[in-house]
């Protein structure tokens, strides 16, 4: 069984935990609040997709958002070696509120923890079962938290020791440019502020901007509601503390994603994020290359207010991403 067959499986199995009584409600199929979670990447004001419509007037939006990653890259060349080896657990309370006709405002908060975590087990008897290559997994320490990056003989990066706390604070907004029903274009922007300890990787120690348009269009056919959603933009970074003379100071990032909604309180989504390198001047795909990661998973509506997503990724370009996300989104509108 390929390694692609195995992740269907398991993404078989987060669609069939969606599959729970509920009241009826209309799915709005919206882009999961996924970005990568690379300890490197994670840092910088890298935004979630959004949505193609804003909310109206005087409504407001709340949400909490857990990002459960596991970590396991090793990679060296003549030059440089690196291990990023451990699991990132990010909580991210986010608003949104109506604060005009087609204009809406946001914040959002994180909370990380760095730590040992507990997958590791797992994972390796989930390649195991279905015959992938643990990549050297199973010859590491159970459990163990380590990042670090080495240059020319110099440690450039190391933390390992488990440690929790604020990252740094995203505030959006959004314009909307077009909407007729469920479809819609919106201009976003956000302006991210260097709150989080650079030292601990909860922060990047830079001021960051991003702009970026987002579009969805959908409709209804007799097996349910159906839409796609692409979005495409630009992120600005003043210098920060984490590999300064290597970080790049713009990366364009962008997401494609579809969804079907066979029942009312019940949606499918498949979703693509990708982005440029975010660090120069090094040959591993850990620090500079492009990044793809696939996420998968669904969204069930609770009531016509309240609705929780979850969704799994993987990393379509091995190692610019972590191996495996957990994605929880519960988000509620009043």
């Amino acid at each position: 069984m390929t390694r692609t067959a195995g992740f269907h499986t398991i993404a078989a199995v987060c669609f069939t935990i969606l599959f729970a009584p509920s009241a009826a409600a209309a799915t709005e199929i919206v882009p999961f609040e996924s970005t990568n979670q690379s300890p490197l990447v994670q840092i910088y004001g890298l935004p979630g997709a959004g949505n193609a419509v804003v909310l109206p007037r005087g409504r407001t939006e709340v949400g909490l958002n857990v990002a459960l990653s596991n970590n396991y890259a090793v990679n060296e060349n003549s030059r440089e070696d690196i291990i990023l080896d451990g699991e990132t657990t990010r909580f991210t309370v986010a608003a949104r509120y109506g604060l005009f006709p087609g204009l809406e405002v946001g914040v959002k908060i994180p909370y990380i923890s760095h730590s040992g975590g507990f997958l590791d087990g797992f994972i390796e008897n989930y390649h195991g079962a279905f015959g992938f290559p643990n990549a050297g997994r199973d010859q590491a320490p159970q459990n163990r938290f380590l990042y670090r990056y080495r240059r020319d003989g110099v440690e450039k990066l190391r933390i390992d020791s488990s440690g929790s706390g604020i990252g740094d604070l995203l505030l959006t907004t959004a314009l909307q440019l077009y909407q007729e029903e469920i479809q819609g274009m919106t201009l976003n922007a956000a302006i991210k502020l260097p709150t989080g300890d650079s030292d601990q990787l909860r922060g990047s120690g830079s001021t960051d901007f991003s702009l970026w348009l987002h579009e969805r269009t959908g409709g209804a056919f007799s097996a349910g509601n159906w839409a796609s959603y692409g979005s495409a933009g630009i992120l600005f970074m003043r210098e920060g503390k984490v590999l300064p003379d290597q970080q790049k100071r713009w990366v364009g990032f962008g997401t494609l994603g579809i969804g079907w909604a066979p029942l009312e309180w019940i949606s499918f989504k498949v979703q693509a994020d990708a982005h440029t390198p975010f660090f120069s001047d090094s040959d591993l795909k850990e620090i500079a290359a492009n990044a793809v990661q696939l996420i998968v998973g669904g969204t069930i509506s609770f009531s016509e207010r309240t609705a929780l997503d979850i969704g799994v990724s993987e990393d379509l370009i091995v190692n610019t991403s972590p191996d495996v996300v957990f994605y929880f989104t519960l988000r509620t509108r009043f």
